[in-house]
């Protein structure tokens, strides 16, 4: 056994994944207080709404695509946390219509207190993660810390005129996420020894796969807005659509997949404190079906961490689009829908 399968690399953290992120309405509270940064023409997307990248026009043909992101392991085994935070950085740029170009390494790790080859093994990680997009690293930063994290800072390409937002859902169009729920849960049953083997390697692969099929195939239909599901949960990012594109939306509870024992899971108490604020959050915003438990609520707030693409997709392009990513390996599902009505809120039905 090598030193990095005795280390229970979750330990070192208080919190794991997309469940790190500062919650939404604390965010709020301080993103509120920035003062205005000086307009540009070639900023096509940037701190007025809540996107996943940022969007830099160069020329007519060619914008830059940037993000960063990173967090504290959300899995004991070090290769699969450098895989997954990898394809989480990575998703960002996807879930913009665009295709990764460069990354930076971010690393802030024990070096005194754990072995190196853990860190060694992260990296490799990520390398393979970055080599399966087609992206190339250009180098990083790293600082010595007490709490294990990494990421990465990406750098993509997208048209001017393709870029996909958050805010670009139109009344009529159906919403397909391309990754089951329920991730925080698990992962936060993982850190208590609570699943088996088994269902770790599941919930791995799921977070460990990139977004890049699910992208490609988007791009030949007539897709309104775009973002991908993590820390704020499928409602949460589903509310930030709802709000930006001006659009009212409802959610299907009954076609939402959920990785298997979540519910079990969470009647046990293995509920992220980052799923806990998301549901407090969106008070007021989604409207519930009267009856509905607790655990079903947050199981749909559930903050996930390197989720699917959560795409707001033309109706008539709906059912082509869903059975070329089920053909293309993606396990891709529709959830619900963009109306008219009650612009800005979600409304969850059986």
């Amino acid at each position: 056994m090598t030193t990095e399968d005795k280390i229970k690399l979750t330990s070192y953290s208080t919190k794991g994944g997309c469940g790190c992120k500062i919650g939404p309405g604390d965010l709020h509270q301080v993103l509120r207080n920035l003062p205005a940064g000086e307009p540009n023409p070639n900023l096509l997307v940037g701190l007025d709404t809540n996107d996943d990248a940022g969007v830099f026009k160069l020329n007519d043909d060619l914008a830059l695509v940037q993000t960063v992101d990173f967090f504290t392991p959300i899995v004991d085994d070090p290769y699969s946390f450098g895989q997954v935070a990898a394809a989480n950085a990575l998703s960002d740029v996807y879930a913009m219509g665009g295709t990764p170009l460069t990354v930076l390494n971010i690393v802030a790790f024990p070096i005194k207190k754990l072995d190196k080859q853990i860190l060694s093994e992260i990296l490799r990680g990520a390398g393979d993660k970055v080599k399966e997009a087609g992206a190339t690293l250009v180098g990083g930063h790293s600082i010595d810390d007490n709490e294990p994290k990494f990421g990465l800072a990406v750098t993509g390409t997208v048209h001017p005129d393709r870029v996909l937002t958050n805010a670009g859902a139109k009344p009529g169009d159906r919403l397909i996420l391309t990754k089951p729920i329920g991730v925080g849960i698990l992962t936060t049953s993982i850190k208590k020894n609570l699943v088996s083997d088994e269902e770790i390697d599941r919930v791995t692969k799921i977070m460990a796969a990139l977004n890049k099929t699910a992208s490609e195939v988007m791009k030949g239909y007539e897709v309104h807005g775009c973002t991908d599901v993590t820390g704020f949960g499928l409602l949460g990012h589903t509310s930030e659509m709802a709000k930006g594109s001006g659009v009212g939306i409802r959610i299907y509870k009954r076609q939402v997949q959920v990785l298997p024992r979540v519910r079990e899971l969470a009647e046990q108490g293995q509920v992220p404190g980052g799923t806990k604020s998301n549901h407090e959050h969106l008070q007021g915003a989604v409207q519930f079906p009267e009856g509905m438990d607790l655990i079903d609520q947050w199981i749909l707030c559930d903050a996930v961490t390197s989720g699917g693409l959560l795409i707001s997709v033309a109706p008539g392009d709906s059912e082509a689009l869903l059975k070329e990513l089920h053909d293309s390996g993606v396990p891709a599902f529709e959830v619900g829908e963009a109306v008219a009505e009650h612009p800005g809120q979600i409304l969850v039905l059986e």
